[in-house]
């Protein structure tokens, strides 16, 4: 398959370090001395394996010319664009090539706006993190009413899961031609979900809780979910190509790329134009077709651009999205949670992951990051911000990859030196 020229759209942010504990400057945090960020970014160094035809690119391309990535690499310091790269087709039936400012579904990374609607809401006194749901939300069981709290929801201990009960796949999926019967189902399906847990006692990952969440802002806030994020997120964060768009829009609008999901016979077929097709890899449900629901919810498919991405990472550290003390909520862990892929090699560049209010928080070569990636029929998203060296590492497919992975770890020991 042929590769694209990649274009470059170089994105300008301010340099304001997002640190806890530290000395106020210009109105944000700064960076501690003898800190990675002191001693390298702060001196101008780039790493030459993260610039165009370093190792980092070399490994793209290598993916790329395999035909095992289609999409958008970019990496940036400090807003500035080091590299961005583009390869694969966003249409391949129109011949419409990705390009490194195209839009792309999200899948789960949309989780990270969720997140920060709840807490820019408890910013404002609208609700508390240990509020039950039952006191926002009407016509929940008993049990998810009564004993979920939202920092339940936030950090994955509800004890929704995704599942009904333990060992039971989700219910199949309908296709859906409205977003009202979209979320007619939801809470229908929601109704017949057990608690595999007592909240609070475990964590089991739900986009089923993220779901609720956003139908948790909407009531608070009084507009949709959508339009919240819309306003209170993607509009001061200067991101002008992010937006909940529908299926039809998705289908029409020649900026989204289609999602390419990988079939048993080896060929991969468009999800958008083929809502009877399913994901056959395991890791994004079986079967699955995310454009089989009419637009993106508080659980995910959200749409966003590489460089809006940078764009959220730069209005986080600039407190234009909730001040400092909430921005810190957002970002620090809350607890343990045990990482989607363990280290058994004995490296110590691995520490502990932690869960946020949206974000992922682990540690890696004593360095902090918050992330979060998304998967599902077609889509492989990933976006990580590393506190403390001010770097911001997006990777976008529309292809449902084996493991995103590799790229994700190359990318983590490139920015921070690891060996």
């Amino acid at each position: 398959m042929p590769h694209p020229a990649p274009d470059h759209a170089p994105s300008r942010r301010s340099t304001i370090g997002l640190l806890g504990a530290l000395p106020l400057a210009a109105g944000g945090l700064v960076a501690a001395p003898g800190t990675a960020e002191a001693n390298t970014a702060v001196s101008g160094r780039i790493p030459q394996d993260l610039r165009p035809g370093g190792a980092f690119d070399r490994y793209i391309k290598e993916l790329a010319d395999k035909d095992q990535f289609s999409g958008t690499v970019t990496i940036a310091h400090r807003g500035r664009q080091i590299l961005a790269r583009a390869y694969g087709w966003a249409d391949k039936e129109n011949k419409v090539p990705n390009k490194t400012d195209g839009i792309y579904a999200l899948a789960s990374t949309s989780k990270l706006f969720t997140g920060l609607a709840v807490v820019q809401l408890v910013q404002r006194g609208k609700l508390k993190f240990y509020d039950l749901v039952g006191k926002h939300l009407d016509g929940l069981p008993a049990q998810t009413a009564g004993q979920i709290t939202v920092h339940h929801l936030l950090t994955h201990t509800s004890g929704l899961g995704d599942a009904r009960r333990a060992g039971e796949k989700p219910p199949p999926e309908k296709i859906h031609n409205s977003y009202e019967e979209q979320m007619a189902d939801f809470w229908a399906n929601l109704k017949t979900f057990e608690l595999e847990f007592t909240p609070g006692t475990k964590k089991a990952y739900s986009s089923m809780g993220y779901t609720l969440l956003g139908e948790l802002v909407a009531r608070v806030s009084g507009m949709s979910f959508q339009d919240y994020v819309r306003q209170n997120i993607f509009l001061p964060a200067g991101m002008k190509d992010s937006a909940y768009y529908t299926r039809r829009q998705w289908l029409a609008d020649k900026r989204i790329a289609h999602p390419y999901m990988y079939q048993k016979d080896g060929t991969r077929v468009d999800a958008v134009r083929n809502l009877d097709k399913g994901s056959v890899y395991g890791d994004a449900g079986q079967g699955s077709n995310s454009a089989r629901g009419w637009m993106g919810t508080g659980g995910g498919n959200g749409f966003s651009t590489a460089p809006d991405l940078v764009r959220f990472a730069a209005a986080l550290q600039a407190g234009k999205l909730a001040s400092r003390p909430y921005t810190e909520l957002y970002v620090n862990g809350k607890i343990s949670a045990k990482p989607l892929k363990e280290d058994t090699s004995g490296s110590s560049l691995r520490g502990e992951t932690f869960q946020a209010y949206g974000p992922v928080a682990p540690t890696f070569n004593n360095q902090r990051i918050i992330t979060h990636g998304g998967g599902a029929g077609g889509i492989s998203t990933s976006w990580s911000f590393y506190l403390d060296m001010d770097w911001t590492a997006v990777i976008l497919s529309n292809y449902d990859l084996q493991s995103i992975e590799p790229v994700i770890d190359l990318e983590r020991r490139l920015i921070t030196g690891a060996q």
